[in-house]
């Protein structure tokens, strides 16, 4: 038998693709390039920004605000919503857009449903979100402590609203079923990309087993949870390509969409191809809405968790806090 050649992946160039740019083109933006002026937010550091973060650090938590450094970070704290991920900041997958590290995953601690669900009632969050890094080394992927957050966030916080942000399980049934069973307010699995791109930027999932994912929980939970989705522009995709892409999603009962700007993190990232223009995600919104999407966020800005108190109907009226941050 022929021995197999090892050969590092880049997250700019996986495995099993000759050269990225045959697939986005040859055309792309420089790292480091200035970006259009629709991208200046003010940096993060308020008072509740600074709170917050340090309890965030004392409970040894970690967010995806933080970790896939989000531009977004001080106006959704200021908001009263959060994105916490799980299952610690190692992620058993190496896609080419995340700024997520990936390798070996080490973490396991049983009491961080706890901790999470503690931190989400101290900071009075309206609108938590929960999500992880691929656990493809976990005999249910994850799913058991998806469960346990949505368990002790509702003993803890009840007030809270709890959307849960799932990996594909890797397509594995009873994991998604235990947690549709526990009915969070909203499911999400974010496809990222159309289907073209899945080679080069989401290695190792495909884009029928995402979707079947979506499907799948909406025919679980029926009425109770909201399904929702996510994807990025930027990486090359044509604007008939992205509604086509939302059409199969619709087909697929999803009901709440995000699409934003991938904007690289590194070089070792994949290019972004060129930056779409505010006017484009407008008109990429209206297209969505035509297509029965109950309701859509579309921006150069806008990520999976942005304004995501938003995105569903809330149970307690007004935006912000549901009160004021709880003294540790």
């Amino acid at each position: 038998m022929e021995n197999r050649q090892h050969a590092t992946r880049s997250r700019s160039n996986p495995g099993g693709i000759a050269d990225v740019l045959t697939v986005l083109g040859s055309e792309t933006q420089p790292h480091g390039g200035r970006k259009p002026p629709w991208f200046k937010v003010p940096a993060p550091g308020g008072p509740r920004y600074r709170e917050l973060q340090s309890l965030i650090k004392e409970e040894n938590l970690h967010t995806v605000c933080q970790e896939a450094a989000c531009p977004n970070i001080g106006e959704c704290w200021q908001r009263g919503t959060a994105t916490f991920m799980i299952l610690g900041d190692t992620c058993t997958r190496r896609c080419g857009f995340c700024n997520v590290k990936t390798g070996k995953p080490t973490w396991n601690d049983p009491l961080e449903p706890a901790r999470v669900a503690r931190s989400v009632a101290k900071m009075g969050l309206r609108h938590a979100v929960i999500t992880s890094v691929d656990r493809d080394d976990l005999p249910d992927y994850g799913a058991s402590a998806f469960v346990g957050v949505i368990r002790q966030i509702r003993r803890q916080s009840p007030e809270t609203q709890i959307e849960v942000l799932t990996p594909d399980f890797r397509g594995a049934e009873m994991p998604l079923a235990k947690v549709i069973a526990e009915r969070p307010d909203v499911f999400n699995h974010n496809v990222e990309v159309v289907p073209r791109l899945y080679p080069v930027a989401r290695r190792g999932s495909t884009w029928e087993r995402s979707t079947r994912v979506l499907r799948n929980a909406k025919e679980l939970a029926g009425d109770e949870v909201a399904t929702k989705s996510g994807l990025m522009v930027g990486l090359g995709e044509s604007f008939d390509e992205m509604v086509d892409a939302l059409s199969q999603l619709r087909d697929n009962h999803v009901q709440v969409l995000t699409v934003g700007q991938y904007l690289r993190p590194t070089e070792r990232h994949l290019p972004i191809v060129r930056y779409w223009h505010p006017d484009e995600f407008a008109a990429l919104e209206a297209a969505a809405y035509e297509l029965g999407f109950e309701h859509v966020a579309a921006g150069p800005l806008v990520r999976s968790s942005y304004h995501a108190d938003q995105h569903v109907p809330q149970r307690q009226p007004g935006v912000g806090p549901l009160r004021e941050a709880v003294p540790a």
